[in-house]
């Protein structure tokens, strides 16, 4: 009998040590590992301006018009400008943020683009002499 109680005593010191063990690597199972994304979100405002492209007669002489000779925005700004012809035969650019638009007559086109350099850039009409005969203004990027 003391044989057998001796069994049955290391038998249950070996199941509660394979218990205690066990329950051990079960928390380690169960620990899972939580990963958080921290996400930013900037909601990015446009400066918008909105000008008519036209001709007006000066002296009988046709003079191609922007309505809105100086466009002034901070640096990094989104800039949206709405060119809507209303007569004759224009484009929109400005070469410095690559914008060279087509403005068909009786429309309006959306030029847009981010103003990343400080300075003052000549938008214009590159139709044969519109710029030169005044069809032209200054946009001016501030810090």
């Amino acid at each position: 009998m003391n044989k057998n109680k001796l069994v049955l005593l290391t038998t249950f010191m070996l199941l509660v040590s394979l218990a205690l063990l066990g329950g051990c690597s079960a928390v380690d199972k169960d620990d899972k590992s939580i990963t958080v994304e921290e996400t930013n979100s900037v909601d990015v405002v446009a400066k918008e301006f909105s000008m008519d492209s036209f001709v007006e007669m000066v002296d009988g002489k046709p003079r191609p018009q922007f309505s809105e000779k100086t466009i002034t925005v901070k640096k990094g700004d989104l800039v949206r400008i709405k060119v809507n012809v209303t007569s004759g035969s224009h484009n929109f650019n400005i070469d410095e943020f690559d914008v060279h638009a087509k403005t068909p007559t009786a429309s309006e086109t959306t030029v847009e683009f981010v103003a990343a350099e400080a300075g003052e850039f000549v938008y214009y009409c590159s139709m044969p002499g519109h710029r030169a005969n005044g069809h032209w203004g200054t946009l001016i990027v501030v810090e």
